[in-house]
């Protein structure tokens, strides 16, 4: 994980992590897309095993040397989706994500390997992910409460928001760098541990809370796992309140990982695919409104890939 660069968003070009397919790429999907409607298939079946695909291969390579050895995020840009069914639009993203890495659980309920991401129409809370709501989220990683949280993040746009839903990366390692510099004294105290909120990811007899710190080193790197909302949400259920020097640094943390020039923003476009290195780039969205009466809200389908542990979601 050391290899990933360090960037500043405001110095990045306009197309930086872009990865456009070649024509090659394009036929190759057509091909494929072709030969599942002869040959119909369960979505979790489908496995590049049994697909001559080298030009997906090859992108995957890409995206592979952009997640680990270059800026730690991509834009796939993007799969032709504008012809196709859902369930076309997700293979092609389902068999590329099994090239990139291996997909695992996103929920401990019921394992699902696909998640959508849409407006659920309930406010966030405990058990409510923000990912299910319209509401702006602050910067995180995912599943930054869990147990093992996934090393990367796929994400297909299959449609935008009617207004809003603007989508920010930023590279904590470029935020760590300023923080060294300009809060070397609130360094420590992320690396302890803060509660985190499970939400309700967890049998009933597990804890509601894991206790983890925001940096730690993992595998010969840094692992970032941040979420504030659901850092207040744990100290709520454990019945404490953050202290002041805890909220202080991490007051100081968001100050720079707010700081416009940090960050890149996007309006994801459908068919773009967006891959991000889970441990050291953060991501959130702006609040969104849907249009009225409409059933084809935004959505996107996200995938988890962890290659440690096991397939569950706890790992």
């Amino acid at each position: 994980m050391a290899s990933i660069k360090s960037w500043v968003g405001s110095e990045l070009a306009p197309d930086a992590g872009f990865i456009n397919p070649s024509n090659e790429c394009l036929e190759e999907i057509a091909r494929i897309l072709k030969l599942l409607n002869l040959n119909p298939m369960p979505l979790l079946a489908l496995s590049p095993e049994d697909l001559e695909i080298p030009c997906l291969s090859s992108l995957s390579f890409q995206i592979r040397e952009n997640l680990n050895a270059g800026l730690g995020f991509c834009i796939v840009n993007k799969l032709p989706i504008a012809d196709t069914g859902e369930y076309e639009a997700t293979a092609i993203y389902w068999l590329l994500a099994q090239l990139v890495g291996r997909p695992v659980a996103q929920k401990w309920s019921d394992g699902r390997m696909i998640y959508s991401v849409t407006d659920l129409g309930r406010p966030s809370g405990n058990g409510v992910r923000p990912d299910v709501t319209n509401e702006e989220q602050s910067f995180h990683t995912d599943n930054s409460y869990n147990i093992a949280p996934p090393d990367h993040v796929g994400l297909l746009c299959l449609r935008p928001a009617a207004e809003g839903g603007l989508s920010r990366i930023v590279n904590m390692l470029a935020v760590l760098e300023v923080m060294f510099d300009k809060y070397p004294h609130f360094v420590s105290r992320l690396q302890q541990p803060y509660f985190f909120d499970r939400q309700r990811e967890h049998s009933d007899t597990d804890k509601k809370t894991i206790l983890t710190p925001l940096l730690c080193d993992e595998d010969g790197g840094v692992r970032v796992r941040v979420s504030r909302n659901l850092i207040y949400q744990g100290y709520k259920l454990e019945g404490k309140v953050v202290d002041e020097n805890s909220e202080a640094a991490l007051d100081a943390f968001f100050s720079i990982i707010d700081d416009p020039k940090m960050f890149i923003e996007f309006q994801f476009e459908p068919g773009q695919v967006q891959f991000l290195n889970n441990r050291v780039i953060g991501h959130k969205r702006t609040s969104f409104k849907d249009k009225p009466g409409t059933k084809l809200k935004r959505e996107l389908l996200r995938v988890w890939l962890r290659e440690g542990g096991k397939r569950f979601y706890n790992g």
